[in-house]
């Protein structure tokens, strides 16, 4: 099981299906993170987990600030206090 980064999504598959973390860049140097969805065949699995994790450890190896939208991304975010330094709110 492996994560796989597209420009807008990070993503795993497995038996099929995809499960995967929406988030966006800016030339400011934040990124959002918008949405996860896992299927329900693939639930309880820790695809959500690994998901979120993928997505803050890009976020900290690139230097960017982090905007969390996503329950999920928050709900992860409240169990893995090393990545509290990175997050903030964008401003527009």
């Amino acid at each position: 099981m492996g994560t796989l980064r597209t420009p807008k999504k990070f993503e795993i598959s497995e038996d099929g299906q995809t499960a995967y973390l929406e988030f966006e860049t800016d030339s400011s140097g934040w990124m959002t993170i918008w949405h996860t969805e896992v299927p329900s065949a693939l639930r309880g699995r820790g695809l959500a987990t690994e998901l979120a994790r993928a997505a803050f450890e890009y976020a900290k190896t690139n230097h960017l600030r982090v905007d969390v939208i996503c329950p999920l991304a928050l709900h992860f975010l409240s169990e893995h206090s090393e990545y509290k330094a990175l997050v903030g709110k964008k401003r527009e």
